[in-house]
């Protein structure tokens, strides 16, 4: 992937690695690809108990460097970019309910989709789907706490989800929405 073609969130995720670890991703993945580990899960924790990753670091670089593995070909497909074809106008909701989920911690891994981009830490704990040219889907998954208010029952929407919040206008993007969504993340943790 190329830097140009990715997510603000990646672009600033791979930045934050490079700035704290004094190695580019090329570095690291050739790190990686000289580990002597090829499983998804031994190459991220051998980030974390060797080089001190956090696990969303650790899994963004693994899948770089699989793709590596696999002499995959430069794939610059944005899947982000890709889900906002036509559906343009709700790019900017995306955009600041990443800037906000962000602010949560490092631990935040951002793994885009052909349909949508799911949220993990530990486990997926949301997702964010431009589901029609003028709603976005925010689903969530928190247990033991009952939808209410601008959440309703999401587990007939997506079997993933527990809760989903419907975005259909701009100002739906505001502190609800954003406690709704902090909540799953500290569920996930």
């Amino acid at each position: 992937m190329t830097t140009g073609s990715l997510d603000k969130a990646y672009a600033t995720q791979l930045a934050n690695i490079e700035k704290n670890t004094g190695k580019k991703l090329k570095e690291w993945v050739t790190i990686l690809n000289k580990s002597g580990f090829s499983k998804h899960g031994e190459l991220v924790n051998f980030l974390k108990e060797k080089h001190g990753f956090t696990h969303g670091n650790a899994n963004m670089l693994v899948h770089n460097a699989k793709q590596s593995h696999a002499a995959a070909a430069e794939n610059d497909t944005d899947w982000i970019a890709e889900q906002y074809k036509g559906k343009e106008n709700l790019r900017p909701w995306h955009d600041k309910i990443m800037t906000e989920i962000n602010k949560f911690g490092k631990d935040v891994e951002v793994s885009p989709k052909k349909a949508y981009v799911s949220l993990r830490r530990k486990k997926q704990f949301a997702i964010i789907q431009p589901s029609t040219k003028d709603r976005l889907d925010i689903g969530l998954n928190i247990k033991g706490v009952a939808p209410s208010g601008m959440a309703e029952d999401g587990s007939k929407w997506n079997a993933m989800c527990t809760h989903r919040i419907k975005i259909e206008e701009a100002k739906a993007v505001n502190k609800d929405l954003i406690a709704w969504i902090k909540k799953a993340y500290e569920q996930a943790g």
